[in-house]
């Protein structure tokens, strides 16, 4: 009866948690985006907003070199198998909640010692050989009664949430750096073209300057400046293939491919960058994986404060131990060689010296630390949300301008160029009109790339493709072991 109560009372106390329960630390959510004057507010569809975010851009070899991070990217492995380790020390943490039980099987002979045996000189000394066969088996089990295993189980799986939001970052960067290098390869395609271009516009402004030095017409100057013209616009031409290499190589870098065996075949296509509605602020905290990586650390670091107070209470163990022994084989397994033990042990630390306070303030401040990053990184992620905003709308005006400095520098070449050929002027405004021309397209081209790198990071500010889900298999490991085993 009196070990029944026992029982009965250490698993009534078992309902106890020391530390105090986890709250989300609070943040400051504006009520919207600074910047998002004039863009579409995101419409429930989740479908489309998440999940394969690069297919907006609908160029379908972008798609598949994204598609292959998922199956050779390295730092993404790393990360997965950080995942895989987090989840496994949160079952290993559940198995707190149960009982232990283990069994031995011996069978020894030994002698003892004559010399250190201490008998009556009148009794002659055995120097005997003792056969002992033994099987026994022991269980022990220490009740949460002040929920250290809960909260040790708690924060071993906020921790593996975080892990879960660590891959998904990974993930994210992994496919937003590549097709950031991927539309500046693609930038740098139309540059080359561009160039292109213009250097066979300059052969033939060349052989016109030739032409007309050979007639008597222009002086041996304007041959010359031509030809500088054509070799250092020859010159940048040439100057493009370095970065493109260096881009295709951190391409296949990416996907997990020798850069020795990669290549991505020169294209011209128009980039542009597409409509991307936005959510309101307070989802950016449930989509960005960053963020909810570290509220999740957050939480883990709030149920090691209850971990360090339940140091201060006393610990609780049942055991118990049975099994038969004996020093003849034949008499081993029979019921005088029977024997067992049972009973509970509680142990509690009267002093050590400040040990068990020091280890609450530190987990009370790595809390405190654990809340401040994550306020951090909701406002970095605003902030992120904005820059990539406002570098969009002033871009897109910049654009809009650009393109009128191109259709101004244009025409002003070709207005000079008349004027060369009527003998008007010298070669030398020529080539003034034809270098701003050049630098106007090439400025151009730039801008273009810049706005499709910052549609790039706004999608990964807003949080990519990421569901916020679980990954397939860890729900289930989730509800195990955050609940408590039936008595």
């Amino acid at each position: 009866m009196k070990r029944a109560v026992f029982l009965g009372l250490a698993l009534a106390l078992g309902g106890c948690a020391a530390g105090p329960d986890y709250m989300r630390p609070s943040v400051e959510v504006p009520a919207s985006f600074k910047e998002a004057q004039g863009w579409k507010q995101a419409e429930p569809r989740d479908a489309e907003a998440r999940g394969s975010w690069w297919s907006i851009y609908q160029d379908s070899q972008l798609d598949g070199l994204i598609g292959q991070i998922d199956i050779s990217n390295q730092n993404l492995a790393q990360a997965e198998a950080r995942f895989r380790q987090a989840r496994a020390v949160a079952e290993a943490a559940r198995a707190g909640y149960f009982p232990t039980l283990s069994g031995t099987l011996s069978s020894t002979r030994s002698r003892s010692s004559s010399t250190t045996i201490a008998q009556p000189s009148a009794t002659p000394i055995s120097r005997g050989v003792v056969t002992s066969h033994s099987l026994r088996s022991d269980a022990s089990w220490e009740p949460d009664l002040w929920g250290r295993v809960g909260r040790t189980v708690e924060s071993d799986v906020a921790s593996a949430q975080a892990s879960i939001g660590d891959l998904e970052s990974a993930r994210l960067s992994a496919q937003a750096q590549l097709a950031q290098d991927y539309f500046q390869l693609r930038s740098l395609d139309a540059q080359k073209k561009l160039l292109d271009d213009t250097i066979a516009t300059y052969e033939r402004a060349l052989q016109l300057t030739q032409n007309q030095y050979q007639v008597g017409v222009a002086a041996k100057a304007d041959v010359v400046q031509a030809t500088a013209q054509l070799k250092s616009t020859q010159a940048q031409a040439m100057d493009l293939g370095v970065q493109r290499a260096q881009l295709e190589h951190a391409i296949a870098v990416l996907v997990g491919k020798p850069p020795a065996g990669f290549f991505i075949a020169p294209s011209v296509s128009t980039l542009a960058p597409p409509d991307i509605p936005l959510a309101v602020p307070s989802e950016l905290l449930e989509r960005r994986p960053d963020v909810a990586a570290a509220e999740r650390r957050a939480a883990a670091a709030n149920a090691q404060i209850g971990v360090a107070k339940s140091a201060y209470f006393p610990a609780l163990t049942l055991s118990a131990s049975g099994g038969f022994q004996s020093a003849t084989m034949a008499e081993w397994l029979t019921v005088p060689s029977r024997f067992w033990s049972v009973g509970p042990s509680i142990a509690l630390a009267f002093f050590d010296a400040g040990l068990r306070r020091a280890q609450t303030d530190q987990a009370i401040a790595a809390y405190d630390a654990s809340a401040g990053a994550y306020r951090q990184a909701v406002l970095a992620a605003f902030q992120d949300v904005e820059d990539q905003l406002a570098a969009l709308r002033i871009l897109e005006e910049e654009a809009a301008v650009q393109a009128q400095a191109v259709q101004a520098a244009t025409q002003s070449l070709e207005l000079l160029l008349n004027q060369y050929k009527a003998g008007l002027i010298n070669y030398l405004q020529v080539v003034v009109a034809q270098t701003n021309a050049l630098a106007s397209m090439r400025t151009a081209a730039d801008i273009a790339n810049r706005r499709m790198v910052a549609s790039v990071l706004l999608v990964k500010a807003l949080g990519g493709g990421w569901s916020g889900a679980l990954p397939g298999g860890y729900a289930e490991i989730e509800t195990r072991s955050s609940a408590r085993p039936a008595p």
